[in-house]
């Protein structure tokens, strides 16, 4: 089968970057846009109340998950059906116009109810690619491993999106001391998100160059799941994801949490974006590292837990004494916890999916826990924020999500990594 040679000697690195990079600019764009909601409102949702203009500023970044199932299904499918090369490609084309034609679209004030429009139309092309995108770069990655190193080549796509993350919350902080908050509002925030634009091109040729590890017609038709209910190991990856999705999306709301409801300034609020993405830099490849050694489920179960019990007392203490070194701390706290979990989800929930489906099921698995759950929930905890005055919102909205993940990962089948043999003496 085509790709066989490539699992057995692994990946080279400047491949696994082209899959990643798909992930990677999904994150910085939408974390970009997330810390910048406030200066994307009112440029394009101006309004007399700031509380309006950045709900509609939130609303539109999720207008960007309403159109991912729709992806999943037909990018996803194709990966299947035609290979996940193909699929690959014309995700990221896709995923280019709409990075590249979001920092370019006038503000209201210049072209007026046109200028919305474009940001919401941009935003659904950006979603029904990304929904396809998922799902044949991460059966690629698990299908071009190394068996026994599975965990932690699908850990590099979560890696490379926690780079991004990273990245964006230093050209974040960078633009912050550099520039006034008119120059931010002006076109600030449009040289950060232009910046992700910059790797479309490269990124685009080196996928070009990938050879493909699915040939349709020669995949057997085996049962997903190991013995599983395929329909109940689909609801439980789903309880997974959508648990997984909701807590990194609290956490990337960290920022503006920090600005508008703890009132802390901009260029200190900001670094809550780089402390996720540096903490998982550094968890996500331990975190496929541990399952590929001791398993998926141990790997998943431990800092979840830690998880459930740091978020509330996490809150309270940043709540109680709001500023720099608490934000931080709570924040890499609360990611570390998530991250070291969350990457071994994705590895489990893959694996348990027979090649025929691989791409279109996962695909549809995440794009659902994505837009039901991670395009809902900053503009959630906005709302939540505003209409109950509580700064703990937040806290019980996550504690929620992470109870409804702990269920799934105690029910969920292992799917046991593949030992390496001794070697010889």
């Amino acid at each position: 089968m085509a790709g066989s040679a490539t699992a057995a000697a692994g990946l080279p690195a400047r491949q696994i970057a082209a899959v990643a990079a798909g992930n990677a600019i999904e994150l910085y764009d939408f974390v970009t846009y997330a810390f910048f909601a406030v200066q994307i409102g009112r440029s394009f949702f101006p309004s007399d109340e700031p509380a309006v203009s950045l709900l509609a500023s939130l609303a539109t970044f999720g207008a960007g998950f309403l159109t991912r199932p729709l992806g999943a299904w037909v990018i996803g499918r194709m990966g299947d059906r035609r290979g996940r090369k193909p699929a690959m490609l014309l995700s990221f084309v896709l995923i280019g116009v709409a990075v590249i034609g979001l920092p370019l679209v006038p503000p209201y004030a210049s072209i007026g109810v046109a200028a919305p429009v474009l940001v919401v139309l941009l935003r659904l092309l950006q979603g029904f690619a990304l929904g396809g995108e998922v799902g044949p770069s991460t059966a690629f990655l698990m299908e071009a491993a190394p068996l026994h190193r599975r965990g932690l080549y699908i850990a590099m796509q979560a890696m490379s999106a926690d780079f991004a993350v990273l990245v964006a919350g230093l050209v974040g902080m960078a633009l912050a001391h550099l520039l006034t908050p008119a120059q931010l509002d002006a076109w600030g925030w449009r040289v950060a998100l232009g910046l992700g634009a910059v790797i479309v091109p490269f990124a685009l040729v080196m996928r070009r160059t990938l050879a493909e590890t699915h040939v349709p017609q020669l995949q057997p038709a085996a049962a997903a799941g190991h013995g599983a209910h395929p329909l109940r190991l689909a609801l439980l990856g789903l309880a997974m994801l959508a648990a997984a999705t909701t807590a990194n999306y609290v956490l990337e709301y960290m920022t503006t949490y920090a600005s508008t409801t703890l009132g802390l300034p901009e260029r200190i609020a900001l670094g809550a974006t780089a402390m996720v993405g540096l903490c998982g830099l550094c968890c996500d490849p331990l975190s496929g590292w541990l399952s590929d050694r001791f398993g998926r489920k141990p790997v998943m179960l431990a800092p979840w837990i830690v998880l459930l019990v740091a978020i509330l007392p996490a809150f309270w203490w940043l709540q109680h004494a709001p500023g720099g070194p608490v934000l931080y701390a709570v924040t890499g706290i609360l990611t570390v916890a998530s991250t070291l979990c969350t990457g071994t989800m994705l590895v489990s929930v893959t694996e348990s999916l027979p090649a025929r489906i691989r791409s279109g099921g996962f695909a549809l698995m995440y794009a659902l826990a994505i837009s039901v759950f991670g395009g809902a929930t900053q503009f959630m905890l906005a709302w939540l924020i505003r209409v109950t005055g509580n700064p703990l919102a937040p806290a019980w909205y996550m504690t929620g999500a992470a109870l409804l993940g702990l269920f799934a990962i105690v029910q969920v089948p292992e799917t046991p990594p593949v030992k390496v043999g001794p070697r010889p003496a």
